[in-house]
């Protein structure tokens, strides 16, 4: 049988992911509720169709790319929600990075109507997904997840079991909490570095060959000009909106109340996140990348 895949949410990040699969000659439906990302999917020339019950139609993989848990529960679970139009025989995707406790909620739902599904966030953004070099963080059964490897394996370069069903999701906020902590780390280095008027070029290159190195500072650089091919270099576009950032820092300060969990660091990055999205918000201006958070820092 040829793989029918439902891809719901082809926005920065599902519209370049849903592309690999095509170009891979996979047969993809997309949805979306934004005219915006619609008519971006419909420019890469995917198969936009009109509504939930088109792109269900003969799915037997639903793939869900969401930007927060409320819009992943109202498509599933909701008074219009999908998860009675599944077929029994498909496999659901969600590749959003939400909070553990709706994925969970989904995953029994599913189970209770037969229908089999993993958690599967990415990591890698938006250069990543366009050249198909996503990081998987899965959560589910061994069969699950071994169902959904092919299109996983044609999205990104590496799948990481992380356990049971909620895991991936998990692990995701974990990451991406150490992630929002070294993000403000590489970027308040850098810039003292070039308040003290340093060779920003020599610094960087020292840094990423010393014990301050981290995955920000080497490889998603937050000033310009300094390694290749980053959103830095191109006015921080395209990339990981600081918005998002704040989304999943919270999600991490949130998951660690509800175990009293004491992660004093990520709580002091939200903060800062938060501060900076209303930095923008203030001044009219809009950022794709978080690490746009080094013209924050320099105005101190």
């Amino acid at each position: 049988m040829t793989d029918q895949i439902a891809f719901i949410g082809v926005g920065n990040m599902g519209n370049p992911m849903a592309d690999q699969l095509v170009k891979a000659g996979k047969k993809v439906k997309a949805y979306d509720v934004s005219p915006e990302m619609i008519q971006k999917a419909k420019d890469a020339n995917l198969d936009v169709v009109d509504s939930l019950d088109e792109v269900l139609e003969g799915a037997n993989f639903v793939i869900s790319m969401l930007p927060e848990g409320k819009h992943v529960k109202s498509l599933f679970l909701g008074d219009k929600g999908i998860i009675d139009k599944i077929s029994k025989d498909a496999l659901i995707i969600d590749c959003s990075t939400i909070d553990i406790e709706t994925s969970l909620l989904l995953g029994k739902e599913a189970k209770n109507r037969g229908i089999k599904m993993i958690d599967a966030p990415v990591t890698g953004g938006v250069m990543g997904a366009r050249v198909g070099k996503l990081n998987f963080l899965v959560g589910g059964d061994d069969e699950a997840v071994d169902l959904a490897r092919p299109l996983m394996d044609i999205m990104g370069q590496k799948i990481l079991h992380a356990g049971p069903q909620g895991s991936g999701v998990g692990v995701k906020i974990c990451n991406n909490m150490s992630l929002g902590i070294s993000m403000i780390a590489a970027s308040e280095a850098l810039m003292l570095a070039k308040r003290l008027k340093m060779d920003l070029k020599k610094v960087h290159e020292i840094m990423k060959n010393a014990s301050g190195n981290n995955w920000a500072l080497s490889t998603y650089t937050p000033l310009p000009n300094l390694t290749d091919g980053v959103p830095s270099n191109n006015k921080y576009r395209p990339g990981f909106s600081a918005a998002m950032m704040t989304k999943d820092l919270k999600l991490a300060n949130d998951a660690a109340k509800s175990v009293n969990a004491s992660t004093p660091l990520g709580k002091h990055a939200l903060d800062i996140f938060n501060e900076f999205s209303n930095f923008l918000d203030m001044s009219r201006k809009h950022s794709y990348e978080v690490l746009d958070i080094s013209k924050f820092l320099s105005k101190f």
